[in-house]
């Protein structure tokens, strides 16, 4: 059979599998940066254990298998530049650590619990005589093994059966609100797992990592995501691993740390009180900040986060606490500050970086705080969207007595952005992320950048009249950019604020679903809605709008947001 690799010609022969093709056209280079680690056929993803053409087809002259007959042979290789690839990785190297842990420690109840920085954090309890040491060794084993990851399809009744029996209860729990009949678990001997998507062939495949040492547990260290080649250095993150152990804490008090927990509020109907608990622990949140600013007599506020982390709801809700005080709060926007568009320099391609430091005029900026914390009174500009160019419109500002600045955008805790010799007490840092402390199960975390891409995605449709498409489409630049000019400069906030909710899911799924089940195998963006819909499928919708708050974050993006009216 005819197969187009990567725009190469070649032929398969039946009972090959993607691996041992590639191999053989000389595509496998013994690199992560270079090597496949997945495929993407008629716009879904497939293991490279995947058999293209198998020998019954040939011998019942059958027609070729559903995927390969509408791709028409055209295959694209997957590597760890990919986000799917990216993800593929991650999967794969979940899923060695979890066999690790019970080969070596049988009894261990090991739980992802969130990625900090380069490195993701797993919480080990019931096996005392643990050590990072011999978990990394133990991983190193089952890599030198290169042991085949294959999956086995059984009924989802003898799988929570399997779980129920291993003592994974969460995983049990949360197979009982799978719709579908039959599951596909990837088995290593006795210890069987499942991860919600494909992963590499075999365990040889993890080539880049590490393990270190942390208090109850472990950190694993993901490649370098600019050098893959290599092992991430590794940055601890004290604020933000206390705000997710916080946030943690209050899953726990709530029953509601899995989205088996989640769906079974929704079922009883007490999700209801459940979002009155979330909104009133941010509306304390709120309080708490605005006392800090106070207490240090802050004339400025400078408040960033990633996409669709609430940034503008909280700035609102902080200068509603800030009135609490006597304070007289002035909402400012970072992006009046943008460079006209054709200012800017272009990339390679001629296009323009819009999440880039270089399109804000860092300069003026500092130059105006600086102004502004000594009384004087400056004209702050305006960006017209629609013409692309900054406006001067006669919009004066002068800071009394009383008067706080709230600063928002993307780049506001960069530090070019501050004037030399500014009085840092006059300055308060403030970063805004959700942080969802939400787990699918045990072995399998909710990562906060599906939460923001859901609500991007619904926010971007119902007010922005955006597609999913567009959406998506953008999502792997916005990634790019927070990776390079927001996260390495959270750690530096005052205070993070952890913007998300317990509830959410249940809530944005009913807004985006209608949206997500018209996407097609011939929209590019497929495999992305097959990997959102992959965990939304267990989540439970909740009709529940009427309880959310008008000036909750959540209605930030859902609609109904009173500071938008």
């Amino acid at each position: 059979m005819k197969l187009w690799i990567d725009g190469i010609e070649t032929t398969a022969r039946p009972g090959q599998t993607l691996l041992e093709i590639v191999t053989g056209m000389g595509l496998m280079k013994g690199t992560l940066s270079q090597d496949p680690i997945a495929a993407k056929i008629s716009g879904r993803v497939f293991t490279l254990n995947y058999i293209p053409v198998r020998e019954q087809d040939v011998k019942e002259r059958e027609s070729m298998r559903r995927a390969m007959a509408a791709s028409g042979g055209v295959i694209r290789l997957l590597r760890y530049s990919d986000p799917i690839g990216h993800d593929t990785y991650r999967r794969t190297a979940n899923f060695i650590l979890f066999l690790a842990l019970h080969r070596r420690w049988p009894n261990a109840k090991p739980q992802m619990n969130c990625t900090v920085g380069s490195g993701a954090y797993v919480k080990v309890s019931n096996a005392p005589d643990f050590s990072a040491a011999e978990m990394k060794a133990e991983v190193e084993r089952i890599v030198a093994e290169n042991i085949v990851l294959r999956r086995r399809r059984m009924p989802t009744t003898e799988a929570i059966a399997y779980f129920e029996a291993q003592g994974q209860f969460d995983k049990a729990d949360l197979l009982r609100y799978r719709k579908k009949e039959r599951i596909d678990l990837y088995e290593v001997g006795d210890f069987a797992d499942y991860f919600y998507g494909e992963m590499a062939p075999s365990t040889g495949f993890l080539r880049s990592w590490d393990v270190l040492s942390a208090p109850e547990g472990f950190i694993f260290i993901y490649p370098d995501p600019n050098n893959p080649d290599y092992v991430s250095n590794y940055h601890e993150m004290p604020n933000f691993f206390a705000v997710y152990t916080e946030g943690k804490r209050w899953g726990e008090l709530m029953g509601c740390e899995t989205v088996a927990d989640l769906n079974k509020l929704v079922e009883s109907g007490q999700v209801r009180e459940l979002i009155r608990v979330n909104e009133a622990l941010h509306e304390k949140r709120f309080s708490q900040i605005a006392d800090m600013i106070c207490e240090r007599g802050a004339k400025a506020v400078l408040l960033s986060g990633p996409s669709s982390s609430g940034k503008t709801t909280s700035a609102n809700r902080l200068a509603t606490q800030l009135r609490v005080h006597g304070k007289k709060p002035i909402l400012m926007s970072l992006d009046d500050y943008y460079i006209d568009r054709d200012k800017i320099p272009t990339e390679p391609d001629g296009s323009i970086d819009l999440e880039h430091i270089n399109t804000i005029d860092t300069a003026l900026f500092a130059e105006h705080l600086e102004q502004l914390l000594r009384g004087e009174e400056v004209e702050i500009p305006s960006f017209n969207f629609k013409t692309a160019k900054r406006e001067w419109v006669g919009h004066r500002m002068r800071l009394c007595e009383d008067t706080v600045i709230i600063v928002e955008g993307l780049h506001a805790l960069n530090p070019v952005l501050l004037p030399r010799g500014l009085d840092t007490s006059k300055v308060f840092k403030m970063y805004v992320c959700p942080i969802l402390p939400l787990n699918l199960d045990d072995h399998n975390r909710i990562a906060s950048r599906y939460l923001r891409l859901l609500r991007r995605t619904v926010r971007d449709f119902e007010t922005r009249g955006s597609s999913v498409q567009k959406t998506l489409a953008m999502w792997d630049s916005v990634r790019r950019g927070e990776e390079r000019w927001i996260f390495p400069f959270q750690e530096n906030a005052d205070v993070i604020f952890n913007s998300s909710t317990l509830y959410e899911l249940a809530v944005l799924k009913r807004h985006i679903f209608p949206l997500l089940r018209a996407i097609g195998p011939e929209d590019d963006c497929y495999d992305q809605v097959r990997a959102i819909v992959k965990i939304l499928n267990y989540v439970y919708e909740a009709d529940v709008d009427d309880e959310i708050p008008p000036t909750s974050i959540v209605r930030e993006f859902i609609g109904g947001n009173s500071f938008y009216r």
